[in-house]
């Protein structure tokens, strides 16, 4: 529960939720890795958080999410974006566009699972230019989902130098639109006040 004074009493509320997609694989990824921190500012703003391995669930391909098992896969990944207030993106840029995994995963969705809700982007690139393809091709996506993409967004390029072995920020990294103040990545706390935004 989170709480504000209004009037002089404090009023109780549901705290909302947050989650974060990572459109790598890998468990060490360097965009899992950033999708995790932008959570971790969202969770200092009050927020629950929840990172949605893709790889645990085995999505299949789209086109053959009514087969078998990969139904259920497809449910339980539907039904856990279903009950979020605010949702982050990150995807590697490969070949200047968001990876293949995130672009099916989301081809499996629909407008009804991100009608209205606050949508935060994260690209994270190789090399120096940073990721504003792939940032440009999720904000797309978002809008064409009915999402409420926060305007910051969030560019990390060299991605090999982007945090250290323990998954923190380096204080190397080359990261654009980011809070320099310390305060996470903003993206969290806009996606953090889905609910007040998405209902005025």
């Amino acid at each position: 529960m989170t709480g504000q004074q209004v009037g002089g009493v404090r009023q109780d509320s549901p705290a909302i939720r947050v989650v974060g997609v990572a459109g790598s694989l890998r468990a060490t990824s360097a965009t899992r890795m950033a999708v995790r921190c932008a959570l971790l500012g969202a969770e200092e703003h009050g927020a629950h958080t929840q990172v949605l391995d893709l790889a645990a669930y085995d999505l299949p391909f789209l086109g053959r999410e009514q087969e078998g098992a990969a139904m259920m896969a497809v449910a339980r990944f539907l039904s856990d974006l279903r009950a979020a207030d605010g949702i982050i993106l990150g995807s590697p840029e490969i070949h200047g566009s968001v990876s293949g995994v995130l672009k099916n995963a989301l081809d499996l969705t629909n407008r009804e699972l991100f009608e209205g809700k606050m949508l935060g982007i994260i690209g994270v690139a190789g090399g120096r230019m940073g990721a504003s393809e792939t940032l440009n091709h999720l904000r797309t996506i978002g809008r064409s989902l009915h999402a409420w993409v926060v305007p910051t967004q969030v560019s990390i390029a060299a991605a090999d130098e982007a945090f250290d072995s323990c998954g923190n920020p380096s204080t190397k990294r080359s990261v654009s639109d980011s809070d320099r103040s310390g305060d996470r990545w903003r993206i969290s706390p806009a996606c953090t006040s889905a609910r007040t935004t998405c209902s005025s």
